[in-house]
């Protein structure tokens, strides 16, 4: 089997990987699949080279393909992957991996019997700024991790086959996953419906980490502004990533409450610390040409991705968690653990 590439997939996402590919696969991007007669049209206009096909089965037979990108509507995520694990396939797939923990951890477990490459497209886990954030975190710059809190807001898009944490959250949880090192053994939330009736288009979650952290996300599609930042809140220094911010993606402030010794009356006594903010220096990088890259080299050197199915089926246990929490209206649910075997740790 050989290098060739194919994407499949052409509606929301799909022509951002595919301008992606164009520039970094180059020549081994040899297929697009679309079921949309409007939509292949639109790619064969833009990507001439690429062979824009209906069927995924013209791509499965030619062996030339070793890996596929996926970038289809959630409900097809799993069924898709694992039908092309089991093609000997190396696979790419948007988030969530599935939307079932079952689903997403036999995902997994399919690659590693296989010993195919299987990254999910937790996009954020390649963002120059929440890099930065790990490695100060990891260096102890920040002193303890004592809470997290994010915001993804917008006025749209609005989906109706999935609720919007299902649809952005995934981001939000993978952040947290990746700066604190360990899924959540908890959540509580909070949603409403007021644009349909099936759907929650707003959730206020909170999740409990291992060592008594804290982290709350607001998700919502029905916002004035636009707004995708993550804080956190460290012993020492506090982190604010705002995507929106041109000017400094990530902030380090200097801020924080120290603890004294007792007043006469045995009160603790706190200063609060205001000292100065710095922007650190981050490389000019497009997250999802990174997310590609790191794709492309996993799949031709065998390395395990960052954001491998492992990692996705963390994701998706915190998102059912969420959504049996929401059906409980904020009950406290524990997050099921998902067990990476211990080789692949």
């Amino acid at each position: 089997m050989s290098d060739a590439v194919a994407l499949v997939g052409f509606g929301y996402w799909g022509p951002n990987l595919a301008r992606n590919l164009q520039t970094l696969a180059g020549a081994r991007w040899r297929y697009l699949v679309d079921a949309s007669a409007e939509r292949r049209a639109r790619a064969s206009m833009l990507y001439p080279q690429v062979r824009v096909v209906g069927d995924l089965a013209e791509v499965l037979a030619d062996e030339d393909v070793g890996a596929v990108v996926v970038a289809t509507p959630a409900a097809s995520h799993a069924p898709l992957a694992r039908r092309l694990l089991e093609a000997g396939r190396h696979v790419l797939v948007e988030k969530p991996l599935a939307l079932s923990t079952v689903d997403a951890v036999g995902l997994a477990r399919l690659a590693d019997e296989r010993r195919r490459t299987l990254m999910v497209g937790h996009t954020f886990e390649y963002v120059p700024a929440v890099l930065t954030m790990k490695q100060l975190i990891e260096a102890g710059e920040i002193g303890d991790v004592l809470y997290l809190h994010s915001q993804r807001l917008n006025l749209g898009r609005i989906q109706s086959d999935i609720n919007a944490f299902w649809s952005i959250g995934p981001h939000d949880v993978s952040i947290a996953n990746f700066l604190v090192g360990a899924g959540p053994q908890w959540v509580s939330a909070h949603g409403a419906r007021y644009l349909h009736e099936a759907v929650e288009d707003v959730t206020f979650v909170t999740a409990g980490y291992p060592g008594g952290v804290l982290a709350h996300m607001h998700v919502s599609w029905l916002d004035p502004s636009k707004t995708r930042r993550t804080t956190v809140v460290g012993s020492r220094k506090m982190l604010v990533y705002d995507d929106m911010d041109t000017d400094g993606r990530l902030k380090v402030f200097d801020k924080g409450a120290d603890r004294l010794d007792p007043d006469a009356y045995g009160a603790w006594q706190y200063r609060l610390r205001d000292g100065a903010m710095y922007v650190p220096r981050l490389e000019m990088a497009e997250p999802l040409a990174e997310e590609l890259r790191h794709f492309l080299e996993c799949v031709d050197t065998g390395r395990r991705p960052r954001s491998d199915g492992w990692n996705g089926a963390q994701v998706v246990a915190v998102l059912e968690a969420v959504d049996e929490s929401l059906r409980g209206k904020g009950a406290q649910v524990a997050v099921p653990e998902v067990r990476v075997p211990e080789v692949q740790q």
